[in-house]
């Protein structure tokens, strides 16, 4: 059991989330930096798929009724234990009424708590994780408060030996200017050739209105071209008949504000999406906050199926400095 002493700001059970259920209007939810998500359960000896928290700026406070191991990966926001600082990303052995808690935000925004055998909660549609706008899913559809008491599961493996150090290479920074790789599409037609060259050019700056939902970008208008209103859409330039929303596809409502939309958002809508987020760069939106800048890059599929495979190597690394490290080698 795990006593929730203080929730943090928005600290959430999720996986690797709800998939299969897109086309029914059910967004995925789940970790919004999977890297950080999988190699979390990877030192404590889960599953990749086990359930962890994911804490946004502030972390909880934790307090474990039971011995086990944790880990905490993803941004800088730097976790104790018995308000004795310790490192991310190594696994770390508690006794039974030790106290997990966080420091201010350092870098980053988001991090991963694993604990061995994941967190126990009901499986909704597939997944663990939380969807708090529909209220289902994680612990009780909603994110952790003072007194919550969490169940853990039965540790699949041992987990990996608190010796273990992860290579430079294998854990990221995050600084506050992103480059963010994207492919054009699906309605990138709609644009003017001038706003599509604008769009890259810009260094767009995160607002406040970024959460799991989306990310609202602040910057300069851009054009659309001019057209017949078609049948069933709206009358706003921007708009289009209704269509499906590529998770981490980006609408310009009014050519005004570019809002990306991410694991929490709705599936689709009467707004023309330029362009989309590359699926190993949506890890990177997990950890990006308000204020920061984002630059985004063009790329095509082949180079965003090659970016993919470099990550996949990047936790077969982990995988195999964590079997190296466990037998001694």
């Amino acid at each position: 059991m795990i006593n929730v002493k203080e929730p943090g700001l928005m600290t959430t059970v999720q996986d690797n989330g709800r998939n299969g259920y897109y086309s029914f209007g059910m967004p995925p939810s789940g970790a919004m930096d999977k890297y950080s998500f999988i190699v979390a359960n990877l030192l404590v000896g889960n599953d990749e798929n086990a359930a962890v928290l994911e804490a946004t700026y502030l972390g909880p406070t934790l307090e474990f009724d039971c011995e086990t191991t944790i880990a905490v990966t993803g941004g800088e926001i730097p976790p104790k234990l018995n308000g004795e600082p310790f490192g991310l990303w190594k696994p770390v052995h508690v006794e039974k009424g030790d106290v997990l808690s966080f420091d201010f935000v350092k870098s980053g925004t988001r991090v991963y708590i694993a604990v061995a055998g994941g967190i126990d909660v009901p499986i909704k549609m597939g997944s663990r994780s939380t969807y708090t706008l529909c209220g289902i899913g994680g612990f009780e559809g909603r994110a952790l408060q003072k007194g919550d008491v969490l169940k853990t599961g039965e540790a699949s493996n041992p987990p990996a030996s608190t010796e273990i150090t992860l290579s430079e290479e294998l854990i990221p920074k995050y600084g506050n200017r992103h480059e963010i790789r994207v492919i054009m599409g699906l309605c990138s037609y709609r644009l003017t050739e001038e706003s599509k060259k604008k769009f890259f050019d810009i260094e767009w700056t995160v607002t406040p209105d970024a959460n799991r939902v989306g990310y609202r970008f602040k910057g300069e208008p851009l054009e659309f071209v001019e057209r017949e209103q078609p049948f069933g859409a709206g009358s706003d330039p921007s708009n289009v008949t209704d269509l499906g929303y590529p998770i981490g596809s980006i609408q310009i409502p009014a050519g005004i504000e570019p809002i990306a939309l991410l694991n929490d958002a709705v599936t689709g809508g009467g707004y023309a999406t330029i362009a989309t987020i590359i699926s190993i760069d949506l890890f990177k939106m997990g950890q990006i906050k308000s204020n920061d800048k984002v630059k985004f890059i063009e790329v095509s599929l082949d180079e965003a199926i090659e970016a993919r495979k470099e990550l996949n190597a990047k936790l077969d690394q982990v995988k195999e400095t964590i079997k190296t490290v466990s037998i001694g080698g």
